[in-house]
């Protein structure tokens, strides 16, 4: 079984899939492959150094996130030339560990799953919800300013758009235990229909 666990930026994502390890579930986490995997690849970062240009590129000689993402989040037409670049890449990615273990419970992280029409690939979707507030709350928390956090979140489709297309919706407003308890009853669903 492949599940996906997708929703709005900063609602939880991580930390479902973090939980759902737990219960023997692989999992990718779509945002380390590109990170730690896509961004790193000398080919990958030579386009990016001569499209974006040397801005780009920390003293380390590989790319400066933060840099990139302050010029793609301002800019769709930089952010769809991005997304062609990338994406592909870590759909090989998928492709293979995925293909690594064909019987196992795999959960795959995805924030753009429906933007980019990637329902196709999952058995199960699941959404990750939480209040505006909440959202804007834990973005600030990981050093975002609220006006680029809602830059960011502005280039998602709606969250409640996310909900209608999910199988499961998890609410990340509450408490861990909360959180758990929504947990359980998927992961005790699941086993029923798998």
């Amino acid at each position: 079984m492949i599940l996906s666990v997708t929703g709005g930026f900063g609602c939880g994502k991580s930390t479902v899939v973090k939980l759902l390890a737990k219960y023997g579930w692989r999992h990718i986490d779509s945002d380390a492959l590109v990170r730690d995997d896509v961004l790193i690849r000398a080919d990958v970062v030579a386009m990016l150094r001569a499209h974006f240009g040397n801005g780009i590129i920390g003293a380390d000689g590989l790319v400066d996130r933060s840099r990139l993402g302050s010029i793609v989040f301002s800019d769709d037409g930089e952010r769809h030339w991005l997304e062609q670049l990338v994406h592909p890449l870590v759909f090989e990615r998928w492709r293979l560990l995925l293909g690594s273990d064909p019987f196992a419970r795999w959960v795959v992280e995805v924030p753009l799953l429906f933007e980019k029409q990637l329902e196709n690939w999952f058995d199960f979707i699941v959404c990750v919800t939480c209040a505006p507030a909440q959202q804007l709350t834990r973005l600030e928390q990981r050093g975002l300013t609220r006006a680029h956090a809602a830059q960011r979140i502005s280039k998602q489709l709606p969250l409640a758009r996310k909900i209608v297309l999910s199988d499961f919706v998890l609410l990340n407003d509450g408490s861990p235990e909360f959180l758990q308890k929504q947990i359980d009853l998927l992961v005790d669903t699941l086993s029923v229909v798998s």
